[in-house]
This record gives C-alpha cells, sequence and structure tokens, in this order.
C-alpha cells in the first residue's frame, strides 16, 4: 500500500471516529447552557410491548397493553424523550415516533409509538410534527382502553 493511500484510509478513519463519537452523544445544552441528559425514554423500549386479549362489555374483545418490566421502573420517574408534536385537539398534544402523517391514527404505526402530553404550566404554542425534547414524569396505562397507552406529565419542552 502506498504513502498517499495510507493517508487517505488514515483520514477516513479518523473522520469516521469522529462522526460515530459526535453522533452518539445525544447531551446537548439548553438556553441556559443547562447540560440535559440524553432521552431516558427511547421509542425503542416504547415499542416493546406486547398484549393479552380480554373481553370488555361495551366493547368486545380488546387488546390489553403487558408494559414491559423496564418501562414499569421508569413509571412515576422523570424522563426525557424526543419526538413528533401531534395535536390532538385544540388544548391536548401528543408526541409520537413519526410524523402526523404516519402516526398512529392514520394506520401505519401502532398505539405505542404515542403518549399524552401534560404541560406544566401554560400550553406552549407547538406545530405539527415539530420536534421537541421533552422532560416529564413518565406515566403507563395497562387498564384504561380509551386511554393513551404512556403519558409524560407535568412536561416542560427542553429542547426545540
Amino acid at each position: 500500500m502506498g504513502k498517499f493511500t495510507k493517508i487517505i484510509v488514515a483520514l477516513f478513519v479518523a473522520f469516521f471516529l469522529f462522526s460515530f463519537s459526535n453522533s452518539t452523544n445525544k447531551n446537548f445544552k439548553t438556553s441556559t447552557n443547562k447540560v440535559v441528559a440524553e432521552d431516558t425514554l427511547t421509542w425503542k423500549l416504547l415499542g416493546n410491548i406486547s398484549y393479552s386479549k380480554k373481553t370488555v362489555k361495551d366493547y368486545g374483545e380488546v387488546d390489553f397493553p403487558v408494559v414491559n418490566s423496564k418501562l414499569k421502573t421508569l413509571g412515576k420517574k422523570t424522563v426525557v424523550i424526543s419526538g413528533f408534536i401531534i395535536p390532538i385537539d385544540s388544548k391536548n398534544y401528543a408526541i409520537s415516533k413519526n410524523v402526523f402523517a404516519a402516526c398512529f391514527f392514520c394506520g401505519k404505526s401502532g398505539p405505542e409509538t404515542l403518549a399524552g402530553i401534560k404541560f406544566r404550566g401554560s400550553l406552549p404554542k407547538l406545530n405539527t410534527d415539530q420536534y421537541v425534547t421533552l422532560k416529564g414524569t413518565f406515566r403507563y396505562n395497562e387498564t384504561d382502553i380509551e386511554d393513551w397507552i404512556y403519558h409524560i406529565e407535568d412536561a416542560v419542552i427542553v429542547k426545540k
């Protein structure tokens, strides 16, 4: 291998390692320069869910979520999650793994790809498909079929 080829390979490897180290660091600074932890609640973890069939008087046979044990340990704890904003109505938002065109309501994904949001304080003005990072208290639901499976409560936006 010639000297020039070795230099090209070395530059390529250095570039790759630099890019990889930067892409795996999800820490970021807020407007007040506080470092915020990387996402502690990932869509991959939320998607690791199973369902059990139960008969419900008004609905017949229904699939009830069975939340995995790792998610159960995060219940009632502060988490950080990033995703796309989906407006539900004039007073409610959800955070989604996918943009609106591919969200749960369109039939392109499951209910585990959304989490209802209850914001701390006044309701912020957000746009459909706006990508945000939230910090809040995680809550899961395995029993109420008319409610979200996942919730982020007392939520604040830490990155728009």
